[in-house]
């Protein structure tokens, strides 16, 4: 896990092969993170970047695109001789998984790179490829001997989500993962963990004595966690109405979230026992039938609307969705957690397309004092008890509680306390891969799931799609783009006596 300290240790000699490196999430993301590493002096001397290309793309094509991403995407102004000294590292290789020979070629030419740049055998290979692609690539790597750790030199397999589409998928994906390399191999990144205040839910609760002896039923009413987006489905219709909002957010970024949340204390903070407290948080997810699936849940799609100037239209007449979809582009779901500490305690999630605003958070909502010491005080003069971690579009932490109002007479009002990153550690601006980039070189995968986290995340979420699936298009709510959701979300609260907090 990457920290301040300048002791730092810049990661071992290593090669690192990119599968889809002429696509989007490599120019906006992974070579944007690597400049960033760069530029800190966090990468490798000996290094290399190989790029697994398409037929007939030379090195200097590839580098060339790459640098054209690196000017458009980078978090920080490019330094031109960092950025040189990088690319000169690329190198593009043809491989296709379809093509066996292809990766006996590849491994020819990874040995002869190694030889001539000093990475020792140590490989990285990193699936920024469509899920489809993962098994294929897997099984050649695998075939090839390319992912056996020898002679002291280390294979690690990085691959983005999503982990699967269901229950069944994501078991079969793992097994398929297993047979060919070990679980310590195995880097399943999500992005949403590389935001620094998402790591530090784990340091707010662990190295503070003031948070961890109330993190629990007594003190804690209920959990909010609130994935909001302003953009809508745009281009990906296809992609979007063969998946949802449930399989797109919750099993990997809103239940990475839950997890921090709800884990238990790790015996020491190393990534086998913090992965094994956040699969145990996902496991004790409370199972639900068909009807209480259906109860606990609003599914809802985007009705043509306005955000800022630009007009929104119907999501069934995005291009290549379904006239008659029922894909939902807004889910909220409760939920309940069967263990001592969480019980009676209810977790509301939500996340959708084309709301109002761009909105990521935790918030903690504590139990309210007894009134009695101050009834000539309205109760609606009372600030509810939060402690909110905002992820995004602000990193920061704000605490809502009541102080008394200046003036002779005893009189409350709600008051805020907050803490900004930016603010406070002047930090340069990031992608949010480099420090997951990072731990895959120096082999911390204390970031990364778990095989059992995986499925546990949907082995919770499967009864939702069942109940959604019997149901058909009856119970599909609608909401208007640009609004905060359908009014049924509210009502999942309204009948605790509880109520969302506002996204704008």
């Amino acid at each position: 896990m990457t920290h301040t300290s300048p002791r730092q240790r810049v990661p071992d000699s290593c090669a690192f092969v990119i599968f889809g490196v002429t696509g989007d999430l490599t120019h906006r993301l992974v070579i944007p993170s690597l400049y960033n590493l760069a530029a800190t002096d966090l990468l490798p001397e000996q290094f290399c970047v190989v790029g697994i290309a398409r037929k007939g793309t030379s090195s200097d094509a590839l580098r060339d695109s790459l640098m054209k991403g690196l000017r458009r995407f980078a978090t920080r102004p490019v330094d031109e001789a960092v950025a040189r000294r990088l690319l000169e590292c690329v190198t593009a290789v043809e491989a296709d998984a379809k093509d066996a020979p292809s990766f006996d070629f590849l491994r020819k030419r990874l040995d002869e790179l190694e030889a001539a740049r000093g990475t020792s055998g140590n490989r990285l290979f990193y699936l920024a490829t469509p899920p489809i692609a993962f098994a294929p690539i897997a099984r050649q790597l695998g075939r090839t001997g390319l992912l056996k750790e020898e002679n002291g030199a280390w294979r690690r397999l990085v691959v983005e989500k999503p982990f699967g589409t269901d229950l069944a998928s994501a078991r079969a994906l793992n097994s398929e993962l297993l047979k060919i390399a070990g679980e310590h191999q195995i880097y399943r990144i999500d992005h949403y963990l590389g935001k620094e205040t998402v790591q530090n839910i784990l340091v707010l609760r662990f190295a503070n004595g003031m948070f961890e002896p109330i993190w629990n039923r007594n003190h804690i009413d209920h959990v909010q966690i609130t994935v909001a987006e302003k953009l809508d489905v745009e281009h990906r219709g296809s992609f979007y109405d063969s998946t949802g909002a449930l399989r797109d957010m919750v099993p990997n970024h809103l239940f990475q979230l839950l997890s921090l949340v709800a884990m238990e204390p790790p015996a020491r903070f190393d990534a086998h026992a913090v992965r094994t407290e956040k699969a145990e948080a996902l496991a004790a997810i409370q199972p639900q039938s068909v009807a209480d699936a259906l109860n606990n849940s609003v599914r809802a799609q985007y009705l043509a609307g306005q955000i800022g100037d630009k007009a929104i239209p119907d999501y069934r007449r995005t291009k290549d969705v379904a006239p008659e979809s029922t894909t939902e582009t807004y889910v909220a779901l409760k939920l309940a957690i069967d263990n001592w500490r969480w019980a009676g305690v209810p977790f509301y999630l939500r996340t959708g397309k084309a709301l109002a605003a761009k909105r990521s958070e935790v918030a903690i909502k504590f139990k309210q004092a007894p009134l009695a010491m101050f009834s000539c005080t309205p109760v609606d003069r009372l600030s509810q008890n939060y402690l909110v971690i905002g992820i995004e579009p602000t990193e920061g932490i704000e605490l809502q509680f009541n102080a008394k109002v200046p003036g002779p007479t005893i009189s409350i009002d709600g008051v805020e306390m907050t803490f900004h990153y930016r603010d406070y550690f002047k930090a340069e601006p990031s992608t949010g891969y480099e420090t997951l980039i990072y731990d895959c070189m120096i082999g911390d995968n204390i970031l990364f799931q778990r095989a059992d986290g995986v499925e546990a995340g949907w082995q919770a979420v499967e009864p939702f799609l069942d109940a959604w699936k019997q149901a058909g298009a009856q119970g599909l709510k609608t909401y208007r783009a640009g609004s905060e959701g359908p009014a049924d979300a509210n009502e999942l609260l309204k009948r605790d006596r509880r109520s969302w907090r506002k996204i704008c």
